[in-house]
């Protein structure tokens, strides 16, 4: 999430642009899913744009931002780090799909009883997600979507997964505060990460 729309709308134009170039560029149809990441960020970042103009409360823009932000960022990246990973992909990366699926499974079913709101304070959207036994659902989606990246045996992957973690906590102390929204940031960090670990895989193997 950024500051206000037009930051949403600026970077997630921007990062959205690196994610129609990614998936261009891949040699391999199983790096598609990780490639593709930057263009998920870039639209979440454009849907977010829509949820500050619509102000508070529940609405179409806010659905859509928490079912790409939860339910489909808990499958999307642990099953891209492994599809990348194939056919010697460790075991330890099963797990963070497993539980990224069990994760995404729980809060889709809540988010159609319960549709999720949205509030402004200041430079900040406070969402609210009304999910039971939230400590459990956050730790599932955290190991999902950041585990799953830390325990990639790809370098980049864990360079990834490090930047994504340390963007977590920054900007939920930053939101806390109610500072400022910096996620797009780190997205757009994120984004060119993924920018080199694509023209890494197109690359040929060196031959001695």
């Amino acid at each position: 999430m950024c500051w206000s729309a037009t930051a949403d709308l600026t970077a997630g134009t921007a990062i959205a642009a690196v994610g129609v170039v990614c998936p261009a560029r891949v040699r391999r149809a199983r790096d598609l899913p990780v490639a593709a990441l930057p263009l998920l960020l870039g639209a979440h970042q454009l849907v977010e744009a829509a949820v500050w103009r619509a102000g508070d409360g529940p609405g179409a823009a806010t659905t859509a931002w928490a079912l790409i932000a939860v339910p489909l960022l808990a499958v999307w990246v642990p099953f891209g780090v492994l599809l990348s990973a194939t056919p010697a992909a460790p075991r330890r990366l099963f797990w963070p799909a497993a539980t990224g699926l069990a994760t995404a499974a729980v809060v889709s079913y809540r988010l159609t009883s319960h549709p999720p709101t949205a509030a402004v304070h200041g430079h900040t959207l406070a969402y609210g997600v009304n999910v039971p036994w939230t400590p459990l659902v956050l730790a599932g989606y955290l190991f999902a979507a950041l585990g799953s990246l830390l325990l990639a045996a790809d370098r980049r992957m864990r360079l990834l997964g490090g930047v994504l973690a340390a963007g977590a906590l920054a900007c939920s102390a930053l939101w806390r505060l109610e500072f400022a929204s910096t996620w797009c940031a780190f997205a757009a960090i994120a984004s060119l990460l993924v920018l080199g670990w694509v023209r890494r895989r197109e690359s040929p193997p060196r031959t001695a």
